[in-house]
């Protein structure tokens, strides 16, 4: 009468984590730890990425409200919305003395696209440890599973019995690391999900913000055109 309470103290979550072989309570701390990187990972970037398209949405507006390209002291706001305006002004600022506005354009345009991609390429930091999660946390608990089955025939082989109190301390643990790596894989899989999918809103909103400093440049470019002056016409005369 007296297995049963054995059993059930031995069952609890920290018991089996104490009573597990050494290489079963590894696994365990190494899932619990990609667990805690996940939900870390979600909270930042969910903060950053909503700052970064409140602050691109508001610069949009901004730019598509302005008659000509900022000056370098308008509040245009910082970050990639900053990166954007200066590498047009650098643009026409090198090309002054170039009367060809469509290769003006097609380098501005050039020195936008290139901006984008690196700031796509930033944003992405810290989001394909969530890939690398979701994909590798159910074997890592399937091994820790595998591990502690091989424990439990070894404790049966040892004790020479089929006892259910020497067999259900391997199981369960076996069983617990096969939770614990779903546990880590699969909200790591869902907020990837989620966090790729607001990373393409704001890349949306960088080509936004991109192409309203494109528009302004064509249109200092196009008060810049020469026109034909008429002041020899009236010397003629």
């Amino acid at each position: 009468m007296q297995h049963p309470e054995v059993i059930a103290a031995d069952l609890t979550p920290w018991g089996m984590y104490l009573s597990a072989d050494l290489v079963v309570k590894i696994v365990m701390i190494v899932l619990a730890v990609a667990s805690i990187a996940t939900w870390t990972v979600l909270v930042a970037k969910s903060w950053e990425l909503s700052r970064a398209a409140r602050q691109l949405r508001q610069a949009r507006a901004f730019l598509l409200d302005t008659p000509s390209l900022p000056v370098a002291q308008a509040p245009v706001g910082a970050g990639v919305t900053r990166e954007l305006v200066e590498a047009a002004q650098g643009e026409l600022t090198l090309s002054h003395d170039v009367t060809e506005r469509e290769g003006i354009k097609e380098r501005v345009a050039s020195r936008l696209e290139r901006i984008e991609l690196a700031h796509a390429r930033e944003q992405r930091s810290g989001v394909g440890v969530l890939a690398s999660i979701g994909a590798v946390g159910p074997f890592v608990g399937l091994f820790g599973t595998v591990w502690g089955i091989m424990n439990s025939f070894v404790g049966i082989a040892g004790a020479n019995t089929t006892n259910l109190a020497v067999v259900a301390p391997g199981i369960a643990e076996a069983l617990l690391a096969t939770a614990l790596g779903l546990v880590a894989a699969i909200p790591a899989v869902l907020v990837h999900n989620h966090i790729t999918r607001t990373l393409a809103g704001v890349r949306l909103l960088v080509g936004d913000v991109s192409a309203a400093v494109q528009q302004l440049v064509s249109r200092d470019l196009d008060r810049r055109t020469v026109r034909p002056s008429v002041t020899p016409l009236r010397m003629a005369h």
